[in-house]
C-alpha cells in the first residue's frame, strides 16, 4: 500500500482508505465480522479509517472503536458531524453548541481520547461558517482533534471558508471529502482544482457510484430493484427509464475496458479516482470480507494514459452521468422560492 501526505498536515495516509458506513444496522450488523474486516484492512496496509456519527445512528463508531482497541496509535481515525442525532432541537448542524456536544459523544463511542480528522459532513446555511471554524479551531487547540475538514462542500463554499479562516486567524479546512467516480466527474471542473489551490487533501467517496459500478447493473439485463441502494432510489437504477440509458451504455464500455486491462469493473472504478493529482485517498466501503478482498486485489492496478484516454471518451472529464446518493444540493436549487420572484414582479413591463 502506498501512502500520501494529507493536506499539508504531515500525516501520512494510505491511498486506499476504509470507509465504515456499511458497518452496523444499515449494512452489516454483525459486530465481530465487521471488526475482522477492519483488522484485515489494517493488516494489509490501510491506515485511514473513516466513519461518521450518523452511520447506523452511532453504531458504526462503536464498531470502529472495538476494532481499534490495542491498535489506536497505528490508525488515522476520521469521523464527521452535521446530521441530526436523535430527536429534539439543536442535535445536528454545524453550530458550536452541537459540534462541542457531538465530538464528546463520538469520542465516547469510539473509545478514544482524540480524533485525527474531524469533518463537517455537509454545509449548514443556518450557521455562519466563522462559528463552525471557531469551534473546530478550539477543539484543535484543546487536543481533542488533530485536524479538521469538510465533506461534500461545493467549490464556492470551500473558498469562502478558506477566506474566513485567513481573515479571522482561525484554523482552516485541511481536507474535503467529495463523491467521485467514473460516472460522477463533475468535481474535476471546480472542487478538485480549488482543493489543489489551497493545498487541501481530498478523500473521495462512492467510487462504485452507489453500486452502479459493482457489476450488478448491466445493459439489457433485468435490474433487481429490491435490494441495495436501488431500494432507496429505484428511479436511478431502473433501465426502463430513458434517462438511465447513458449510464448503462457507459457501464458496458467500462466493463469492456476492464476486461482489456485484466481487472474487474469495481477494481477499475476504485483505481480511477486515485489517478487524479488532487486526490489523496479513495474510500472503499465494503460490507463483507469478500468485498474487501475483491477491491484490494486490484490495489496494484496502474491505469496508463491509454486507459485514461479511453475513460475520457466514455465519460468526458467534468461530466456527471450519476449523482451520488446523499450528495449535497444547495438551497438555490432545492427551494423554488429562491429562484422565483413574486408573481407581480416577474413581467418585464
Amino acid at each position: 500500500m502506498r501512502y500520501r501526505v494529507l493536506g499539508g498536515t504531515g500525516i501520512e495516509v494510505s491511498v486506499h482508505a476504509l470507509g465504515a458506513m456499511m458497518f452496523g444496522a444499515v449494512g452489516n450488523p454483525d459486530h465481530d465480522e465487521c471488526v475482522r474486516i477492519i483488522h484485515s484492512a489494517l493488516d494489509r496496509g490501510i491506515n485511514l479509517v473513516d466513519t461518521a456519527d450518523m452511520y447506523s445512528a452511532g453504531e458504526s463508531e462503536v464498531i470502529v472503536g472495538k476494532a481499534l482497541r490495542g491498535r489506536r496509535d497505528e490508525v488515522v481515525l476520521a469521523t464527521k458531524v452535521h446530521f441530526p442525532m436523535g430527536e429534539g432541537r439543536n442535535r445536528g448542524g454545524n453550530s458550536r453548541r452541537w459540534i462541542v456536544r457531538a465530538v464528546e459523544e463520538s469520542l465516547r463511542r469510539l473509545g478514544t481520547d482524540w480524533i485525527d480528522l474531524y469533518q463537517v459532513h455537509r454545509p449548514d446555511h443556518t450557521t455562519d461558517v466563522e462559528e463552525t471554524l471557531g469551534a473546530l479551531t478550539d477543539l484543535v487547540r484543546a487536543g481533542t482533534i488533530r485536524a479538521f475538514g469538510c465533506s461534500t462542500f461545493p467549490a464556492e463554499e470551500i473558498v469562502e471558508a478558506q477566506h474566513v479562516s485567513q481573515r479571522r486567524a482561525l484554523g482552516r479546512f485541511r481536507t474535503e471529502q467529495p463523491p467521485y467516480s467514473l460516472l460522477a466527474r463533475g468535481i474535476e471542473a471546480d472542487v478538485l482544482p480549488v482543493c489543489q489551490r489551497y493545498g487541501m487533501g481530498v478523500l473521495t467517496w462512492s467510487p462504485l457510484a452507489s453500486g452502479f459500478l459493482s457489476g450488478r447493473y448491466r445493459d439489457g439485463r433485468p435490474a433487481d430493484l429490491t435490494r441495495g441502494r436501488a431500494t432507496l432510489t429505484p428511479a436511478r437504477f431502473d433501465p426502463a427509464i430513458p434517462g438511465n440509458a447513458a449510464k448503462y451504455r457507459a457501464v458496458e464500455e467500462l466493463v469492456a475496458l476492464a476486461g482489456q486491462l485484466g481487472c474487474t469493473l469495481p477494481q477499475l472504478a476504485v483505481a480511477f479516482p486515485a489517478t487524479h493529482p488532487a486526490v489523496t485517498s479513495v474510500l472503499i466501503g465494503p460490507r463483507t470480507m469478500a468485498q474487501l478482498d475483491g477491491l484490494l486485489a486490484g490495489a496494484d492496478l496502474t491505469l496508463d494514459d491509454a486507459a485514461l484516454d479511453r475513460i475520457d471518451e466514455i465519460v468526458p472529464p467534468g461530466t456527471d452521468l450519476y449523482t451520488a446518493d446523499g450528495a449535497w444540493r444547495p438551497p438555490a436549487l432545492t427551494d423554488p422560492g429562491r429562484r422565483r420572484r413574486p408573481v407581480d414582479d416577474r413581467a418585464a413591463a
